[in-house]
């Protein structure tokens, strides 16, 4: 799932990749993101919900489905309540010439694999004519040679491949279905058309997330990106859903990569603060394929609907009630939030 990058720029720099991201703050860009983050300080300090602005960034769901089947994913589960389906190009047009002139940072990514959405690469291209940093992140089996021209054509700027193993019988225990030989292959085949087509983007990262089958090949994964010739590899904590009694034994024995402690009853438990406010809810939503907007990615099924694009435009949706009041819930008490719960906000792994 998707990070948030301006936080990713301060945790670790690239100098390629965070100048070509500034490349894209226009004047007015920079004023919205001004007011967006004022506006959320005044909120924190005030205990009140003050949104001034519109998205500085927001992530767009390409798709729900997907290929692989891996345990603890709404999409590989084939769990949600919500229907599935693939977005559609002129929808999602429509929706950008709405916000593009204070959009920095677009994810092509919510739940499923976008590369399944036939217009996915058409639409990218589409946000990058508006001069907005894109990134997508993709499970890589569909990354064939011509896919991955089209993808350094589309003017991409980040690609996260998901690499959970560096071998076919560790990776294949939470990438369930699928086969490491063609994440390799498909990676290789973008470092070709990088280098080919003489391209500064996409900036590539293999992620891995770390779980106890894998906890092993922490090392291994930065050798196979040299090797290869993927620019950076980044870590990322595993979300359990049941993680008090971990069925799948999926926590990680090494307590920097986890989200969750050991207890003394041998259970676990979440061991990250839940303060009274939440950064994501002032500049980076999510929306759904079919035009849901939710608070924030980790609301998978989109229970908390603050709006539906069908029936209202996104800038009517941002400072609606609904979202006058979920905003107002988290700074009151957010560790009533059903989907605050387990979040990973204020637990970054970083490493390289």
């Amino acid at each position: 799932m998707p990070s948030d990058y301006l936080y990713d720029c301060m945790a670790r720099f690239n100098w390629n990749d965070t100048s070509n991201l500034f490349s894209k703050l226009t004047p007015r860009r920079f004023w919205n993101a001004s007011k967006v983050l004022a506006s959320y300080y005044i909120s924190k300090w005030i205990k009140k919900p003050v949104q001034w602005g519109f998205p500085v960034s927001i992530s767009f769901e390409p798709t729900t489905s997907c290929n692989l089947r891996c345990p603890e994913c709404p999409s590989g589960l084939r769990a949600f309540t919500r229907p599935t389906g693939m977005l559609k190009k002129d929808f999602f047009s429509e929706t950008i010439d709405q916000l593009s002139k204070e959009l920095l940072y677009l994810v092509f990514y919510f739940q499923g694999e976008p590369y399944l959405n036939p217009d996915f690469l058409d639409m990218v291209k589409y946000a990058s004519s508006k001069k907005i940093y894109t990134a997508t992140s993709t499970n890589a089996h569909y990354l064939n040679d011509e896919n991955a021209k089209r993808t350094i054509e589309s003017g991409l700027d980040r690609l996260i491949i998901s690499i959970d193993g560096t071998t076919q019988e560790v990776y294949q225990q939470y990438r369930v279905g699928g086969r490491l030989n063609k994440v390799l292959e498909g990676t290789k085949n973008i470092v070709k058309w990088k280098k080919e087509l003489r391209s500064k983007t996409p900036f590539i990262i293999f992620q891995f997330l770390v779980v106890k089958p894998n906890e092993h090949q922490i090392e291994d994964v930065k050798n196979l990106a040299k090797e290869i010739g993927v620019d950076d590899v980044w870590y990322k904590t595993a979300q359990i859903y049941d993680y008090e009694n971990d069925p799948n034994q999926l926590i990680p024995t090494l307590d920097k990569y986890s989200r969750y402690k050991k207890m003394t009853g041998g259970n676990y438990a979440y061991k990250g603060g839940l303060a009274n406010h939440c950064w994501r809810l002032w500049h980076d939503p999510v929306i759904t394929w079919d035009g849901l907007v939710a608070p924030c990615c980790f609301d998978k099924d989109a229970q908390h609907k603050l709006g539906d694009l069908k029936t209202m435009p996104f800038k009517e949706i941002w400072k609606n009630q609904k979202y006058r009041e979920f905003r107002a819930s988290i700074l009151q008490g957010r560790k009533n939030i059903d989907i605050c719960s387990n979040c990973s906000e204020g637990i970054k792994v970083w490493e390289n």
